[in-house]
């Protein structure tokens, strides 16, 4: 498959680096004019698990967004904690619990998700999101930055 790379960025092992990802997942796809709501969330619940269960100290974590023929999009979340991976099915968490939604949105919002082991300590994170089907027109393409919310009057 012909794989053009759109983005590869390390960021650091943090929430800002998370918080940076999202931003960066956001820029790029709305450059492209592709809709970029739901591929937003999904790198930053993937960033946001690589920062908390994958971190390790000193050791950044890389993102990378690859556009395929379709389109799809492929989005790669990878840490160096390998043995810190994901259950193989995205589990719903018990109802109150404070945590544990991440892979449960990710699966519901990308068309597949799954692991992959790299060359020792790597572990990537990717899930794809399918473009080519349909999508509401206003669903996605608009940067909320800079929007100010909307008064009517009654």
């Amino acid at each position: 498959m012909n794989q053009e790379i759109s983005l590869v960025a390390t960021l650091p092992s943090t929430p800002r680096g998370a918080r940076a990802a999202r931003a960066l997942t956001v820029a790029q796809l709305a450059e492209q004019s592709l809709p970029f709501e739901d591929a937003a969330q999904v790198v930053a619940e993937l960033a946001a698990n690589a920062v908390t269960h994958g971190r390790v100290r000193g050791r950044d974590f890389r993102l990378a967004l690859l556009l395929t023929p379709g389109p799809t999009l492929r989005i790669e979340v990878s840490d160096t904690r390998r043995e810190a991976g994901p259950p193989a099915v995205a589990e719903v968490p018990q109802p109150g619990a404070e945590s544990g939604r991440g892979l449960a949105l990710v699966s519901a919002l990308a068309t597949r998700w799954g692991t992959d082991h790299g060359p020792a300590p790597l572990k990537t994170v990717w899930a794809e999101m399918d473009f080519g089907g349909p999508i509401s027109p206003d669903r996605g393409f608009h940067d909320p930055v800079g929007h100010h919310p909307v008064t009517l009057d009654a």
